[in-house]
């Protein structure tokens, strides 16, 4: 049961951090920057293993899970702008 709060706790502060580098009005509250935070220690982690900074198991680290949240925030930054753009071209 603290696993689960501390990861939550990490993905907040993870997600609030990678809002702050990246600046902009995004969509959703604490719970998205929340799971942001958590999907980018995710995406981190994989990332790191793919390039041989952490073994199976190992967790990401801070500045890594962090990348990893930047990383997820441009994309989805790019998705929902694309989105928009092509939304009013209906024939």
């Amino acid at each position: 049961m603290f696993n689960i709060i501390w990861v939550m706790i990490i993905g907040l502060i993870v997600g609030s951090l990678a809002r702050l580098i990246m600046p902009g009005r995004d969509p959703g509250g604490i719970i998205v920057t929340m799971l942001l935070g958590i999907a980018g220690s995710l995406v981190g982690g994989l990332l790191g293993r793919l390039l041989g900074l952490y073994g199976p198991g190992e967790r990401a680290g801070f500045i890594v899970s962090t990348l990893g949240a930047i990383l997820l925030l441009a994309l989805y930054r790019l998705v929902v702008t694309h989105r928009h753009t092509t939304a009013g071209v209906h024939r």
